[in-house]
């Protein structure tokens, strides 16, 4: 058995003390069925009520979620190593998501109406279609789950959460916040469920939507699963982001920027500045500042307030990212700081600076989740928009220079992604869609346009 494994069930391990948190049993294949044919139910129910009904519960629980943030927060950071701060932050994100969504996003729901060629009226109308099931990573335990569900649920969905099992607590933490807040017993339920079960929770009839945030790998098996049943899916599947710093960037800005960019958050973040491509002309100035400020980031216990990075959530991930660096390594890349697997207590890993970071090796090709950053020298503004563009993956991406109006210009003509970040590190605004494309997966989610993923997008015409 694995570390994780135990009997009919899992535990969860606290990733900073290796201690045992909590044991689980998974659901017995009937209480997984009930589970589905409760959550269909209460659609049936709440997809009648009125949108301003559904906003007002949604409301609630942005207010539930910062009412319980002490709690919630400090019980991410046992969960999986994320230093409090960081959680007390996720936690507003959230909040702001549920009003954003309650009174934003919800107009996006409403009927539209169009005329006809004969000149006639038609109404498109957008109607629930649903159970949405959604499985989720363990990066951000609130964050992950509240950014499909909230959305869904405004539409007038039930939602099902096969949330990851090292932060099971934070999924059923945040039900009890979701029932409290009024929202119908069974709509949101967290399924404690292993890989062949969540197969078949797929294929159950009353699910319509399938959501997923995680690996490249998982995300294809996934879609796989969810097309043969044709139902509809949205994925997120990480990146190895560009962050390009142009000759006449704020070098020192940038440079603070990016090292933040790389360690929030522990460097287990999707959207996380990853490769780090700067032109010749500033590249020693960069690489002197940007190392400098890696090398304060230090690890350390994660409930104290002044640490700046806590440990990687979960034993295989540390060894994992360590292979990844060495491979690198093995094939031409240079340590600059960092690279070397701690000792002692905890799936701790220092904040690493690779350069001479090149094509075929781990550091350029694929994503690095944690503290380690890709340093890549480019000739110019074109050959690093080249560079950037030469992954795989498309979810994010960064521009730096003094010149606004040049950077929106790349960011719209040539930045491959779903998203690009001006003078600063990725991160999520309620009021602005997030998704990626390649590798990154596709759908969005945010800013109204999650909310619409999983309606049934309905004509009506014509009427006279």
């Amino acid at each position: 058995m694995k570390d994780r494994e135990i009997m009919g069930g899992f535990r969860t391990i606290n990733p900073a003390t290796e201690e045992t948190i909590q044991e689980y049993q998974y659901m017995t294949h009937d209480e997984m069925i009930n589970a589905v044919e409760n959550c269909h139910h209460a659609f049936l129910d709440w997809k009648t009520k009125s949108a301003d009904t559904r906003a007002s519960i949604i409301k609630k629980i942005g207010e539930g979620l910062m009412q319980r943030r002490e709690e919630f927060a400090k019980l991410m950071t046992q969960e999986m190593g994320k230093v409090v701060k960081h959680g007390f932050q996720e936690i507003k994100l959230c909040a702001g998501i549920c009003e954003y969504t309650a009174t934003e996003g919800i107009k996006s729901l409403e009927d539209e109406e169009r005329t006809l060629s004969d000149g006639g009226k038609g109404m498109i109308t957008y109607a629930p279609i649903g159970v949405v099931y959604g499985v989720q990573p363990w990066n951000f335990p609130c964050y992950q789950a509240i950014r499909y569900a909230i959305a869904s649920l405004a539409a007038g969905n039930g939602v099902l959460l096969k949330h990851a099992e090292c932060c099971t607590g934070s999924a059923l933490l945040l039900q009890e916040i979701m029932e409290n807040a009024g929202l119908p017993k069974g709509l949101f339920k967290v399924l404690l469920i292993n890989t062949d079960q969540s197969n078949d929770v797929i294929a159950n009839d009353y699910v319509r939507g399938v959501t997923f945030t995680g690996s490249v790998g998982t995300g294809k098996i996934i879609a796989q699963e969810a097309a043969k049943h044709v139902k509809k899916t949205v994925l997120e599947l990480g990146s190895n982001d560009a962050y390009i710093v142009l000759e006449d960037a704020d070098i020192t800005m940038a440079a603070e920027t990016c090292v933040r960019g790389r360690t929030y958050n522990n460097g287990e973040v999707c959207i996380a500045a990853k490769r780090f491509i700067v032109v010749e002309s500033v590249y020693e100035e960069f690489k002197e500042k940007f190392v400098a400020g890696m090398k304060q980031v230090a690890y350390g216990d994660p409930t104290n307030r002044d640490t700046a990075m806590g440990p990687l959530a979960r034993k295989d991930l540390r060894e994992e990212l360590h292979d990844q660096v060495e491979r690198s390594v093995q094939k031409g890349a240079e340590i600059l700081l960092g690279g070397e697997m701690p000792k002692g207590k905890g799936f701790f890993y220092p904040a690493t600076v690779l350069e001479n970071v090149q094509p075929g090796q781990p550091a350029y090709e694929e994503e690095f989740f944690g503290p380690v950053a890709s340093l890549i020298k480019a000739k110019d503004e074109k050959d690093a928009m080249r560079i950037a563009n030469d992954s795989r993956f498309g979810l994010g991406g960064g521009i730096f220079t003094k010149d606004v109006d040049k950077a929106v210009q790349l960011a719209k003509n040539h930045f491959d992604t779903g998203m690009v970040f001006i003078n600063s590190s990725g991160s999520n605004e309620p009021s602005m869609p997030f998704g990626g494309v390649k590798d990154s997966g596709y759908g969005r989610e945010h800013g109204g346009f999650g909310i619409k993923e999983f309606v049934n997008v309905k004509a009506i015409m014509p009427i006279k």
